[in-house]
């Protein structure tokens, strides 16, 4: 089996940190690059995070390219450290990274790998989608280029996270979302419906801690505040895995209820700003532009990610 070949647009932030993790130990996923985007604490944390958490991984040789500072249009949002932490990664203490980003932007870097390889490419936004956007406007070419895009972002049925109605990542940019959505790129969208079936608990957690390593210290500690934030607000005693659910697209797609809808995102300025809706009644007759994940077998995904990283975390022992 041939690894499909993925770019993480990120904004590291402590589930986004799973999310390489699991990249990085999963044979179905090649990890090319990260590019960082502001989002959950700031361009400079979220790139410092990137190359830390690849460096605590043995994976520093892989690229990572500092993307946009700002959203588009709206003001940056910046109250990711209520739910990440101060430094956007828990209580986890990694040392400042040795690696650095590439000189390149994250725009021209994905703009280059998707023409360079065209349809070879998948690019997973789990962030903010300003660097996409941006790079869709400076070069169209790459709508054609890309292989899809697998964006964690949204809510269809549920309620939002960042406002009433509003998930986080569009909420943080609505209008690079406007633009990512319509551009005709093969798009799957993982929601709030799903990845909050997704929970990992206090638990599952410890039991990863029975094995001595620096991966499963990491897990502990950078998912500590999380769950401060989960048990104050969603009265649970764990955290919800958005990010990494992304990867399941490709390491267990069965595990997912896909349907095919029209989705737009609302770029006004009240109370609905940043909000994904789905025409499900297919009323506007417009046709779908995104496949939809909209159930989700939350525990076995669990499962395996916890299997992933005992592997991980065996492979990088103390």
């Amino acid at each position: 089996m041939t690894p499909t070949k993925i770019i993480i647009d990120t904004d590291p932030g402590v589930d986004d940190a799973l999310a390489f993790l699991l990249a990085l130990a999963s044979p179905e996923i090649k990890l090319e690059a990260l590019t960082s985007v502001h989002g959950n604490i700031g361009i400079e944390k979220t790139t410092r995070n990137a190359l830390a958490v690849l460096e605590l991984a043995n994976a520093s040789h892989i690229p990572v390219a500092r993307g946009c500072s700002l959203p588009l249009v709206s003001a940056l949002n910046t109250t990711g450290d209520v739910v990440h932490g101060s430094s956007g990664i828990g209580n986890s203490k990694l040392p400042e990274p040795k690696s650095q980003p590439i000189e390149q932007h994250a725009i021209d870097y994905l703009i280059e790998r998707i023409l360079a390889e065209p349809n070879q490419i998948s690019v997973f936004p789990i962030g903010p989608l300003t660097n996409v956007a941006l790079a869709i406007r400076k070069e169209p070419r790459i709508v054609q280029a890309l292989k899809e895009l697998v964006i964690m972002g949204g809510s269809i049925k549920q309620g939002g996270n960042a406002s009433p109605l509003a998930e986080f990542n569009i909420f943080a940019d609505p209008q690079a979302a406007h633009i990512v959505f319509h551009s005709g790129i093969p798009i799957t969208l993982i929601p709030l419906d799903v990845t909050h079936k997704c929970l990992l608990t206090s638990e599952d957690v410890e039991k990863l801690n029975k094995i001595s390593s620096p991966i499963a210290r990491f897990v502990r500690d950078a998912t500590e505040v999380y769950m401060d934030f989960y048990r104050q607000h969603e009265i649970f005693d764990g955290c919800a895995l958005h990010d990494p659910l992304t990867l399941a697209t490709i390491i267990a797609p069965e595990l997912f209820t896909f349907e095919e809808h029209y989705v737009d995102v609302d770029i006004s300025t009240g109370i609905s700003t940043g909000n994904t809706f789905a025409d499900l009644m297919k009323i506007s007759k417009k046709p779908a532009n995104m496949k939809v994940a909209m159930d989700v077998r939350g525990r076995d995904f669990i499962n395996l990610f916890l299997e992933r990283m005992e592997t991980l975390s065996r492979s990088i022992s103390e």
